[in-house]
């Protein structure tokens, strides 16, 4: 080999090694981050679909998740000394943040629903600022929520290497990370699914296009309000787990903060009236915010900037989203 082939060679191979650490890692840095803004995002289409509000404190039923798995990890929950195996405590951190949903509806979005749409909407406002007030109150330090694979307390104790090498991202994919999207896939896929094939969901799509008729032909709309409401609970308590696990530290108002803007965009791009709409714009704002912290690094907060300027775009340009209809 020439001096000047061994020179290209050697200038090749850390050109190679940018390529992929600024565009491969941000790709999968911006699948995993975009499929919970794109759960977020379905709870609010669902919520949508049904009530025609966007519901604020979608997000803030992950914190109660959260906090509630937390507690009940490290035997403070109620008050009852038990320290409850990780995944008892994930579950029982769903629960309570799907019942914190189902009383949302029960205690406030029911008693408001003949008012306009725009008080139901401050309702949720107000839920969103009383659950932060009330989570100062029981849990005012922050603390961290294990990783799934943590040696000691972790549901896959045992699987403490990374779980695959990608070499075109140059990057170690964590076992956590698989399960976080494989989770979140599913559970996209599950309520799509769920919209198509079941009574409940043709239901809902009914009350949502046509209460009056919907109630006509014998369809319960408070019924349907209130299983949209479990099913928009039990999402965001999901998603809430699903980032806090060994990412960021649990503290009040947390998700909230990290994924509603998120989760907003991604239901406003897809289409607020489309579900598939919502995951598939949940996984370009996760890219979007990605690269724009990758190749924008002189400015900072670039990847929030980046977010709102394309929810601006998309509500000026093209309301109904990429994949929506005129709502």
């Amino acid at each position: 080999m020439t001096l000047a082939a061994t020179t290209l060679a050697a200038g090749a191979a850390p050109l190679a090694l940018d390529v992929q650490l600024k565009i491969g890692q941000p790709f999968v840095v911006g699948l995993l981050q975009g499929s919970v803004y794109g759960l977020i995002g379905l709870g609010l289409v669902l919520l949508y679909k049904s009530n025609r509000i966007f519901n604020f404190a979608q997000a803030e039923f992950g914190t109660v998740a959260g906090i509630s798995a937390y507690l009940g990890l490290n035997g403070k929950l109620f008050h009852i000394p038990w320290h409850m195996p990780y995944a008892v405590a994930c579950i029982i951190g769903v629960a309570i943040g799907t019942l914190t949903a189902v009383l949302t509806e029960r205690l406030v979005v029911r008693p408001l629903f003949d008012r306009p749409k725009v008080i139901l909407v401050v309702g949720t406002v107000g839920v969103l600022l009383l659950l932060i007030a009330l989570e100062s109150l029981v849990f005012p330090e922050g603390k961290s929520l294990p990783a799934f694979n943590n040696p000691k307390q972790g549901v896959f104790r045992s699987l403490t290497d990374p779980a695959a090498r990608l070499g075109f991202a140059h990057y170690n994919l964590q076992w956590e990370q698989i399960l976080t999207l494989v989770t979140l896939v599913v559970l996209a896929l599950a309520t799509v699914a769920f919209f198509r094939y079941s009574r409940n969901g043709t239901a809902i799509l009914a009350v949502s296009q046509e209460p009056v008729a919907a109630q006509t032909v014998g369809i319960s709309v408070s019924r349907i309000s209130l299983i949209t409401w479990t099913l928009a609970g039990f999402l965001g308590s999901v998603a809430g787990i699903l980032v806090l696990a060994g990412s960021a530290v649990v503290s009040p108002g947390v998700v909230t903060g990290t994924t509603l803007v998120g989760g907003i965009t991604a239901a406003v791009l897809g289409g607020v009236t489309s579900l598939p709409g919502a995951f598939v714009g949940g996984l370009l704002v996760g890219l979007l915010q990605a690269y724009a912290g990758t190749f924008l690094t002189q400015f900072p907060g670039s990847e929030s900037v980046a977010v709102g300027v394309v929810l601006l775009l998309v509500l000026l340009v093209r309301p109904q989203g990429l994949l929506g209809r005129e709502a």
